[in-house]
């Protein structure tokens, strides 16, 4: 074995006002004042923690947002989510104090009146005890989104409302869960995540890193989105340093364009590409052996299942499933196998399908008989404390035996025990139906679910309304879901408003980073766990009395009480120390042992633990539920392939729609249609179109563009318009452009996971309707005073 490798790092116990790089956290500069801060949300994005420099004036207001060129990934970069935060912070349609209205008038955007904090604490109490004294805390919810503050919502929702029901409601949890739940079961780690020199103070010149020879980038594209700790530009910078780019994706974008190779699949047959790169590796003996003796377990069952007649998969087979030439895929499985390191970073596209979890497998599997798990340049894993804390506290201190109710249980337990979330399909049964149990209380906290998140929003709706006697909200701004069924709306402090630590994604992570309070707060706006904490004293004081204030709580939920919060926020970022090969050092285990956090001890080529849920312990393939393969009868009346939700620049899912600077790169949805299908068809560019499938139908604006193939029609997520009508039924337009009324509910994998958000059929026809954003509205609804 070669020998392990640890970079030096900056130790928690060396933090002072004054960071790693020898730069102020706060300066004075041609009289503003400078505060460097590594925030996440809001607004919202999710690269957990760009480099900041926010400029404030004698009254702490924000006249300036630049780049920070001292942080060590980002270096003065930002997207334009970042650069206009101003406009984030003093839009004019931003919510800054409580709210309250009769719940008979939801849906009605006249009905909201002002209050003051105590009244609207008065008001969740009141409805809280009446509900939980009659139905028992089960019938609460906690409907979340993407974690702020670098986490998730778990710990503040469990042991605020006590219930084991925190929900995220996609379909399957079709975001991020299918790769961390594979990665869990087979790795024994969460999600791994590219080396990409995040963490190691030299960077890409440390002694204890190597670049990268091959980098696929499989259904992500990381210039847009930043995903899961993945600043894209990292991918350029080790592009230019000669690093060699495969793209697997049914578009072509920026990244593909510059790729070695460009894979470009037919959307949902990732696993029979990633079965057949295997049955290449394995064929023709460029797999490590070495590696693959000492710790991996199955492998002999893997060579039997890629090379079976029946479920396995030959480039040639792939080539036919996934309509891409048989010698690409070749060429791809040779340069990623005989790359040393290699490194595959793995994106949203793979929880979108029902088959997600296998595709996950197969793509664990080539980085494992690869040897490039965990080793410098390869893939990264966290350590045998990564991301346990928070979601533990929050079950153990506030839920108990109560987790045995939690809703989707027993039908999924892979899915609910791993996560400790009730799953999103089960819990829309449940408001349909009342079973198991009625839910009767909600809340809503970086969820706009009727807009982003829901398939057949319009029957999330109907079930929400139908089921939750109360609901409220913690948000910066109204949305169309809490117009629609809160009660009680929250104020939400926005990033340069707040102080807090973040935490980078696992594997890549960067360390700690923290954000220090740099503007004065707009109204009476709180961070979530401020209000978390006033909530949670009021509604169940006796788990919060070990904590006499909130950073009491912060410390330790995130610092487990060694450090104040307030201190590791003045450092800006905290580098953890990186050390490769944990597994040979027992990092990966709670026990100590050598080894990963399996089973077996060993990544599991052959999962013994899907094999302990019923289901196939070897990758297989299977076909969307809906497909030209799949349905054949159904191509005549929807004879294109719809894949929706790639990542624009301007927004970040549902966010920023509000913001006009945004909105004028992306003032409309947008449709993607080649341009021969177009033209037969009867499409212009720029034109109305409507798309349609058995499920539902939407609007858009069509784009001519050859980034799509003639049989691919790609939508864009996510779209409201909140220049619009409020009230019901319009809600902002919430359900004109939602390309989600096409996505069906329960199409989930065996286990819970996946559903066909990037993976169905649809038609599309030009309509005489002109619907194009009125860009002078939004400025003048929503410009700040002094535009």
């Amino acid at each position: 074995m070669d020998e392990m490798k640890a970079a030096p790092a900056v130790k928690l116990d060396t933090l002072s006002d004054v960071n790693d790089l020898g730069k102020p956290w706060r300066y004075e500069e041609d009289g503003l004042t400078v505060t460097r801060l590594s925030p996440w949300s809001a607004p919202g994005c999710h690269p957990t923690g760009c480099g900041l420099k926010v400029y404030t004036d004698e009254n702490q207001k924000v006249v300036r947002v630049e780049g920070d060129e001292n942080h060590p990934v980002t270096q003065g970069r930002l997207c334009v989510r970042c650069i206009t935060l101003m406009d984030y912070l003093y839009n004019p349609s931003r919510i800054i104090h409580p709210m309250k209205r009769d719940p008979k008038d939801r849906g009605n955007a006249e009905k909201w009146e002002r209050c003051t904090w105590e009244e609207a604490l008065d008001i969740i109490q009141e409805n809280y005890d009446r509900i939980t004294k009659e139905f028992g805390r089960e019938s609460c919810v906690c409907f979340t989104g993407t974690g702020r503050e670098g986490g998730t919502f778990n710990p503040y929702g469990s042991v605020m409302l006590g219930t084991p029901n925190y929900c995220y409601t996609q379909s399957g949890y079709a975001c991020y869960i299918p790769r961390l739940a594979a990665s869990s079961y087979i790795i024994g780690a969460a999600y791994p995540e590219i080396d990409y020199a995040c963490a190691l103070p030299e960077r890409f010149d440390d002694p204890a890193y190597e670049l990268p020879e091959c980098l696929i980038m499989w259904g992500k594209m990381p210039l847009s989105s930043n995903g899961d700790g993945l600043f894209g530009h990292a991918v350029v910078d080790m592009m230019r340093r000669g690093t060699r780019l495969i793209m697997v994706d049914p578009r072509m974008n920026w990244l593909a364009s510059r790729a070695d190779i460009h894979l470009r699949l037919r959307a949902g047959t990732d696993a029979a590409l990633a079965m057949a790169m295997l049955n290449v590796i394995i064929n023709e003996g460029l797999y490590d052996q070495q590696y693959v003796d000492c710790w991996c377990y199955g492998f002999d069952e893997l060579k039997a299942r890629v090379n079976d007649p029946e479920k396995g998969m030959t480039p040639a087979k792939a080539a036919e499933v996934c309509g891409i030439p048989e010698e690409k895929i070749v060429a791809a499985a040779r340069m990623y196998a005989q790359a040393k390191p290699a490194s595959i970073s793995w994106g949203l596209a793979i929880d979108q399908k029902a088959n997600g979890m296998q595709a996950g497998q197969c793509i664990l599997d080539l980085m494992a008989i690869t040897g490039n798990i965990d080793v410098p340049g390869g893939n990264l894993l966290g350590d045998a404390t990564t991301g346990l804390n928070e979601v533990g506290f929050g079950f153990e201190k506030g839920v108990g035996d109560l987790a045995s109710k939690m809703v989707g249980l027993t039908e999924y337990p892979a899915y609910c025990n791993l996560i400790m979330n009730a799953h999103a399909d089960m819990m829309l049964k449940a408001m349909e139906t009342g079973e198991p149990y009625p839910i009767k209380f909600g809340m809503y906290c970086g969820n706009n679910l009727m807009s982003c998140t829901s398939a057949e929003p319009k029957r999330w709706h109907d079930a929400i309304l139908k089921s939750l006697e109360f609901c409220f909200t913690i948000d910066t701004f109204m949305t169309p879901s809490a117009q629609a069924s809160c009660d009680v709306f929250l104020p939400l402090a926005a990033s340069a408003e707040r102080d807090g630590t973040t935490f980078t994604h696992y594997g890549a992570s960067m360390g700690i980073k923290g954000f220090s309070q740099a503007a004065t707060r707009t109204g009476e706006a709180l961070t979530d766990a401020e209000a978390c904490f006033k909530i949670g004293k009021r509604l169940n004081p006796h788990w919060w009395e070990d904590y006499e204030t909130v950073d009491d709580f912060i410390n330790h939920l995130r610092l487990s009480k060694k450090f104040d919060f307030r201190d590791v926020a003045k450092s800006v970022y905290v580098q953890d120390e990186v050390l490769y090969r944990k597994n040979e050092c027992g990092r990966l285990r709670g026990d100590g042992k050598v080894g990963f956090n399996t089973p077996t001890g060993r990544i599991e080529l052959y999962s013994t633990i899907f094999q302990q849920f019923d289901d196939d312990p070897l990758p297989y393939y299977e076909e969307p539920q809906y497909s030209p393969a799949a349905t054949p009868e159904l191509l005549g009346e929807y004879p294109f392939v719809l894949t929706t939700g790639a990542r624009p620049y301007a927004f970040f899912h549902s966010e920023n729609r509000q913001i006009p600077f945004c909105r004028e790169l992306n003032p409309d949805p947008i449709v993607e249609i080649n341009p021969r299908t177009a033209k037969k068809l009867g499409i212009a560019n720029g034109q109305w179109v409507e798309l349609w499938n058995q499920f539902g139908s939407c609007k858009q604006k069509a784009k001519l563009t050859e980034t799509v193939d003639e049989q691919t029609i790609h939508a864009q997520h996510a779209w409201w318009f909140p220049e619009e009508e409020g009230s019901e039924p319009n809600l902002y337009g919430n359900f004109r452009s939602n390309v989600n009324n096409l996505v069906p509910n329960f199409h989930f994998g065996k286990l819970g996971f996946g559903a066909p958000f990037k993976c169905l059929l649809c038609n599309v026809k030009p309509i005489d309707e002109c619907l194009d954003t009125d860009m002078d509205l939004v400025w003048n609804k929503f410009k700040r005073e002094d535009q």
